[in-house]
């Protein structure tokens, strides 16, 4: 039986309790899942990798755990190897291969997601009206966002074959309807 996005939500809170994680999560879920109308994939199955690639980061927050340790919780909590998966491959340090299109997608979401996300939460007016080359100037300062790497946000745009502005533009879009669940500013003041 396919896992839900609603299974996912409950194991990423019993395990994480942070808010800019639990943002994070939700951040990344948007702009996995708008990748996976564009290629035609289930999206309620890319909600719940999304939703799940740092549920463990409070219990294993340093690189010789995280999401390594996560995955046989995940295994003994029944998600399908092509979740736990994408889950691994999102971190470097494993070297896994990405090789399918949720693979490529969560990676290349990852970092863009909290890199936007940050942009908008300097901005008064959130993501309204941010453009590409704003990101793009933000990327060039090293201090802002510094625990973003900018590698994977190039790498990203390069897996899905597709142009860094044109994956900025979708993420922010992706972001947009979701932008008061991420403590940003939107129309209604939020």
């Amino acid at each position: 039986m396919a896992p839900t996005r609603e299974q996912a939500w409950s194991t990423l809170t019993e395990y994480t309790k942070s808010e800019a994680l639990l943002r994070h999560a939700l951040a990344v879920e948007a702009s996995t899942a708008s990748y996976a109308a564009r290629f035609g994939a289930d999206e309620e199955l890319w909600r719940v990798a999304a939703l799940l690639h740092d549920f463990d980061y409070e219990i294993h927050p340093t690189l010789d755990k995280h999401p390594q340790d996560g995955a046989p919780i995940l295994r003994e909590l029944g998600y399908p190897e092509e979740v736990i998966q994408a889950v691994l491959s999102h971190a470097n340090h494993l070297e896994i291969p990405r090789e399918t299109p949720l693979q490529k997608a969560l990676f290349a979401c990852d970092e863009l997601s909290g890199f936007v996300h940050a942009c908008g939460l300097v901005r008064p007016t959130g993501l309204e009206g941010l453009e590409p080359k704003s990101v793009r100037k933000k990327l060039k300062q090293p201090s802002f966002a510094a625990g973003v790497d900018r590698n994977d946000i190039y790498e990203g745009a390069e897996l899905l074959e597709i142009d860094l502005d044109e994956h900025i533009t979708n993420v922010i879009a992706a972001l947009q309807p979701i932008a008061a669940e991420l403590g940003l500013r939107t129309d209604a003041g939020a």
